[in-house]
């Protein structure tokens, strides 16, 4: 049976700093994205791909903050899924071209998923993601009174709500996935870390208000699974100690207790690398291979030849 992995594509695989927002550019990114995505298709993987939202579902909340007086505004959860469908319909007919024109017959289909956290998770007494538009100091109070909302000062370039940001418990629909792998099918799921969702006193499934870090789901919707590799897409091709030091290093084929002590001494952002890195030591601990490295060159390092692997 073909190895299955689990590909968590970053932001600029979508949208890169700076471009301009509009379905064109979009496209463009994805189409590249997509043709990189065949070639490990090729080297005959059952793949799942996971992509971030950043961008696109704080655009959809800009939408809804300018044309609240017209149209009633969505919640967090609702504008999730909103991103995951129009990203998953960017990425689903991208690959779909792209492995028609490589002559692949694999299929592929995008899953609207459900991320289940705990309503209980301390994140939510603890807001600390960053979403949205920027706002002055007297609009970000006005937001806090009329809202709700926790507004936070971001890096001197104004305010910001800021959302909780849960561990995700479960990803739901995997038995699908699962089924869709087997039968030659690429799918694309847990877009944005999930729609987040909490089981409410009567045991149903209802939506709540935060945003899932996409690296954490892929590692739990590669556990799921059963995923035999991990690997985190980013737009840069190793991870580094000392990054940016005159005594920098690049990080290759590393151990988790090497991994863990480099995530101990701090070499790791917890804006950037560090949840990567926590996530990647969480999977390989279970005697699986994680994998963070750039998107060119994925193919490369699934054969071992690019990246840092982390391994037990």
């Amino acid at each position: 049976m073909a190895n299955r992995v689990v590909l968590a594509l970053g932001g600029n695989a979508i949208l890169k700093p700076n471009q301009e927002a509009t379905l064109e550019v979009q496209m463009d990114n994805v189409k590249i994205s997509a043709d990189l995505v065949a070639k490990i298709e090729e080297l005959d993987y059952q793949i799942v791909l996971t992509h971030g939202n950043g961008p696109q579902v704080g655009n959809i909340l800009r939408q809804n903050e300018e044309a609240k007086d017209i149209v009633p505004p969505f919640p967090l959860d609702v504008c999730n899924a909103e991103s995951q469908g129009f990203i998953g319909y960017m990425l689903e007919q991208s690959l779909k071209n792209s492995l028609e024109t490589k002559g692949l017959t694999s299929n592929v289909i995008t899953l609207l998923t459900q991320t289940e956290v705990s309503a209980d998770d301390e994140a939510f007494t603890n807001p600390n993601k960053p979403i949205g538009i920027f706002y002055s100091e007297a609009e970000a109070k006005q937001m806090e009174q009329e809202k709700n909302w926790v507004m936070m000062e971001d890096a001197g370039r104004g305010y910001r709500r800021v959302v909780p940001s849960p561990q995700p418990k479960a990803i739901h629909g995997v038995s699908s996935i699962v089924n869709l792998l087997n039968q030659n099918t690429i799918v694309v799921a847990g877009g944005g870390g999930g729609i987040p969702v909490v089981r409410g006193e009567d045991g149903l499934l209802k939506g709540i208000e935060a945003v899932i870090d996409k690296d954490r789901t892929g590692k739990k919707l590669a556990e799921q699974i059963d995923a035999d590799v991990f690997v985190m897409l980013t737009d840069v091709s190793n991870v580094y100690i000392n990054y940016g030091k005159p005594n920098q290093e690049k990080l290759e084929t590393i151990s988790i207790k090497k991994a863990e002590q480099y995530m101990n001494e701090g070499h790791f952002a917890d804006g950037s690398m560090g949840p990567k890195m926590e996530a990647a030591i969480a999977f390989a601990k279970q005697g699986k291979t994680a994998i963070i490295c750039s998107l060119e060159e994925a193919d490369q390092a699934l054969q071992g030849r690019a990246g840092t692997r982390i391994t037990g």
